[in-house]
């Protein structure tokens, strides 16, 4: 999963981006400190492969992991050039999800690109350039599908759909907000269009905002209501706060988070916000050489949930044996949940579910 971290210059995506992967990404007061994009991996937290590994014992311990690309900052005119705008707009292009920097927070010392903090006016400007970089996409795949069309009248439904979208993009609304079939929208995704992929906005409030784990910000406030229209996510995050604790050892890190009355950090709910946005859920395997977490789309078969370890688990799949997780820790080892009937012998129509801990049975 390719997360992309976008802003206008001066938000705190950097600072924030180096606070979740610990990258050194160069953060600094004056627009565009961020000129190539810098990526960072980072293990999602995960309690249950935690206790797994103490079960097991394992040679091997392996998270699932998230991609976070910090990209420039975005400025008006970035669709027609400005700043950084064509090689801004061709990163986002490659991400599955966008995570916005909305800043919320006041500071004398940090200066705005427009002089003042406004979230509404920094998210209507760069939902702007993405969505007139699309439509200049999409034109393009006007004009390609009207070519097509005169030698073959297959190119009429995706012509239809291509004007449709236009229209959507023209009167101010990006594509994710259409409404649209599974081939269409195959179609769309395929296209990598900014505004077809899921945002979510990342409100970076003030060090004081946070009072007994709730948020004080009339600018939050503001950024949610916006995402609750347009049906995106948002998580309030203190850039300033993911920097201090980034630096702590693990006990200090929860006291602190405690005082503000967090459970947990900015980048353990960022990444659970991902995981919500893109209906991601992770399965679990587990044994003496590895315990492992596997990331698939929610409703994925167990077949297809095999296949993310290797084809031809996918290929000669004949059982899951499964447990839920929960089940095995109550257990407190799976020879004894198999002795209480337990772990159940799953076939191909088996959907499955966050925390099965899994063992695929195959045969090629």
């Amino acid at each position: 999963m390719k997360i992309g971290i976008v802003g206008l210059p001066n938000v705190g995506k950097s600072t924030l981006f180096n606070a979740i992967t610990n990258a050194g990404a160069m953060s600094a007061n004056y627009p565009f400190c961020t000129v190539e994009p810098n990526v960072g991996v980072v293990s999602v937290p995960d309690e249950r492969l935690d206790a797994l590994a103490k079960m097991y014992e394992p040679e091997k311990f392996t998270p699932a992991t998230i991609e976070f690309v910090d990209i420039a900052g975005l400025v008006k005119g970035a669709s027609k050039g400005e700043g950084l705008g064509n090689k801004f707009l061709a990163n986002i292009r490659e991400v599955d999800a966008i995570v916005h920097v909305v800043r919320c927070f006041e500071s004398n010392d940090i200066v705005h690109v427009d002089g003042s903090v406004d979230p509404k006016r920094d998210i209507e400007t760069i939902n702007l350039e993405l969505i007139l970089s699309d439509i200049d996409a999409v034109e393009k795949r006007i004009d390609k599908a009207k070519k097509l069309l005169k030698s073959d009248k297959k190119y009429q439904n995706e012509l239809e759909l291509w004007e449709s979208v236009i229209k959507v993009l023209e009167s101010g609304k990006p594509i994710k907000s259409m409404e649209l079939d599974d081939e269409q929208n195959a179609l769309i995704l395929s296209s990598n269009l900014l505004t077809s992929k899921p945002v979510i906005y990342a409100a970076n409030v003030g060090e004081n905002d946070f009072q007994n784990g709730n948020v004080n910000n009339k600018h939050y406030n503001l950024v949610q209501k916006l995402a609750e229209a347009e049906n995106s996510g948002i998580i309030p995050i203190c850039a300033q706060i993911e920097a201090e604790i980034s630096e702590m050892e693990k006990e200090e890190k929860e006291m602190f988070l405690s005082e503000l009355g967090l459970k947990n950090s900015g980048l353990e709910r960022l990444i659970s916000a991902c995981y919500k946005l893109l209906g991601l859920i992770s399965y679990l395997t587990a044994g003496k050489p590895e315990v492992r977490a596997w990331t698939i789309k929610k409703g994925t078969k167990a077949p297809q949930a095999a296949g993310k370890i290797h084809s031809d688990f996918e290929r000669g799949f004949i059982r899951a044996e499964v447990i839920p997780f929960n089940s095995l820790i109550e257990c407190g080892s799976l020879s004894a949940a198999k002795e209480k009937g337990l772990v159940r012998s799953e076939g191909k129509e088996y959907v499955m579910q966050d925390g099965d801990v899994v063992l695929f049975r195959f045969n090629v």
